[in-house]
């Protein structure tokens, strides 16, 4: 089966994410406040309300605030109701990020890896440690701590015996460099925090990433794959492997 355009739109619509350790509700649009080990603050995402953009949003920075919270982040897509873009940036936002969603057929996939990358399924307590020291510099978040590494790898099996996610490691000439996630959901595959170290961009460790992601996850029923990709990063390498453009997410900050 072939997910059509508005399948694809409605799946990435629905994606979001709740760490662990996180708070989340769901009114006007998707809330989720961040654990404090992601910086803290609270997503916005998901509009679909009767209620005008200003009402919506008035909400949204009221919740915030009863959590304790100073820092709104609101995604938003061609899929909102009410649109809230022109409401926050009268309002003083800042445009502070943008995603690409691409979408493709698993089965019309052809990746290329050098000698050299190597890519694995991560099932070690080792391995969660590894992911772990590639995403602290990536994504500037704290290490996690003897107990959350444990945690975390209870999570990886949990999802590989379920068939549901998994995440994967890749290696340049032995050293981890990179990794990536997915989730299984209505025959889509989520690839989900793509991290590479810097001094290990552009060798090939995120296509390995990629490939083994896409094949792991057709092994466990996904026909498309679907993922969000920054234009300055993976973007540029998800269009060259084949995969189409399905229009972009913008991320708006409030300080509340």
């Amino acid at each position: 089966m072939t997910h059509s355009t508005a399948e694809i739109l409605r799946a990435s619509a629905s994606w979001v994410w709740f760490p662990r350790d996180s708070e989340h509700e769901k009114g006007d649009l998707q809330l989720v406040r961040d654990p404090h080990r992601f910086g803290g603050g609270v997503r916005a995402s998901q509009v679909e309300s009767g209620a005008d953009a200003g009402t919506v949003l008035d909400r949204a920075i009221e919740r915030t605030r009863r959590w304790g919270e100073s820092v709104l982040t609101v995604w938003t897509s061609a899929s909102d109701v009410p649109d809230l873009e022109d409401k926050l940036r009268r309002r003083g936002a800042e445009h502070v990020d943008t995603v690409a969603v691409f979408a493709l057929a698993i089965e019309d996939l052809r990746i290329e890896v050098p000698e050299g990358v190597t890519a694995e399924i991560v099932r070690t307590l080792d391995q969660v440690r590894e992911v772990d020291r590639i995403n602290v510099p990536v994504w500037k978040q704290q290490p996690l701590d003897d107990d959350g590494l444990r945690v975390e790898h209870d999570e990886v099996i949990r999802g590989l015996d379920a068939g549901s996610g998994l995440q994967v490691l890749s290696r340049i000439d032995g050293i981890a460099v990179s990794t990536g996630g997915c989730t299984i959901v209505d025959g889509f595959t989520r690839l989900w925090g793509a991290a590479t170290l810097e001094w290990a961009r552009g060798r090939g460790a995120y296509r390995a990433v990629l490939a083994e992601r896409l094949r792991a996850s057709a092994e466990r029923g996904a026909e498309t794959a679907l993922v969000k990709g920054r234009h300055s990063t993976s973007a540029p390498i998800l269009a060259r492997a084949g995969f189409t453009h399905y229009g972009d997410e913008r991320a708006y900050r409030l300080h509340v």
